[in-house]
């Protein structure tokens, strides 16, 4: 309940900073024309998430034939989910990952690289597929299309309010009393703004990250064997890193895709591989 408690505060905070954006510019309907712009533009890519994404990464779903052990895994936990069977993906890729897509568990795809394969073992394995799994029961997808509206909503107004203040035609509400925020305001919270939807959406992402761990340790009743997996392919993705990964996509992967320093891991899509599999751990004892 933490985690999800957690991404609920989170989702209001983006809210509520639509909602004082939107006043900046003068009331609800600046507000009101963003959120449907951000929503339409987002729309498309939850609709069609799946084939977008396995087109990306060069997938091509399997059958029970061509893969029946990875199927036998698939379907043993997504009975033990309450899910229905999803569609099974290979990515050819010798970069050990997964990840779980579609916009609905009735049109989900648990999609795995051909290295993850050849690395984990069956029950490291399972505890991969649980996390995918977990995912597809939580609805993160669901929830990542809607914090992504909002923060493209966020980054909108930000853009109104900048080109306003640069062109002198922003006024806050109260200018005429001296209590607006002025242009040189508007051009700070143009900056500050987007830069908090970022973050807060980061923030949400790393918050589904720990619920799916969560709840698939319990969907495979071996936190020990998700927590080994992460182990490995923490160590592997990093000395063979994803060179074909997109930082739009990276959110969807078990592990982190992208290479590199400290930077990127400030604004990863994905909390400490160290603090989950201590988590994990602590759920096994």
């Amino acid at each position: 309940m933490g985690n999800q408690f957690r991404t609920l505060m989170l989702l209001t905070a983006l809210t509520l900073l639509i909602v004082f954006l939107g006043k900046l510019l003068g009331g609800s309907q600046g507000m009101l024309i963003a959120l449907i712009f951000a929503l339409a533009m987002n729309l498309g890519t939850y609709w069609f998430s799946d084939k977008i994404v396995l087109a990306m990464y060069r997938a091509q779903t399997v059958s029970e034939h061509e893969a029946p052990e990875l199927y036998r895994i698939v379907r043993e936990l997504a009975l033990q989910a309450g899910l229905p069977m999803p569609k099974v993906a290979i990515i050819p890729s010798e970069t050990p990952n997964a990840f779980a897509t579609g916009r609905n568990p009735n049109k989900a795809v648990v999609a795995v690289t051909e290295g993850i394969l050849r690395l984990l073992t069956t029950q490291e394995l399972r505890g991969v597929l649980a996390h995918e799994l977990a995912h597809i029961k939580n609805r993160d997808i669901l929830v990542g299309t809607i914090a992504a509206s909002l923060a493209g909503a966020i980054m909108f107004i930000a853009d109104m309010l900048r080109w306003g203040a640069l062109f002198g035609g922003f006024r806050g509400s109260d200018d005429e009393d001296g209590g607006g925020v002025g242009i040189l305001g508007a051009m700070m919270l143009s900056i500050v703004a987007p830069l908090a939807a970022m973050l807060i959406q980061l923030a949400i992402s790393r918050s589904r990250e720990y619920l799916a761990d969560e709840t698939g340790a319990m969907i495979s009743r071996n936190p020990l064997g998700l927590a080994a997996a992460l182990e490995k392919l923490a160590i592997a993705s990093h000395r063979l890193p994803m060179v074909e990964a997109k930082p739009a996509t990276a959110h969807l992967f078990i592990v982190n895709p992208l290479s590199g320093g400290a930077l990127v891991n400030l604004f990863s899509t994905h909390p400490p591989i160290e603090e989950r599999i201590r988590r994990l751990r602590a759920m096994a004892r």
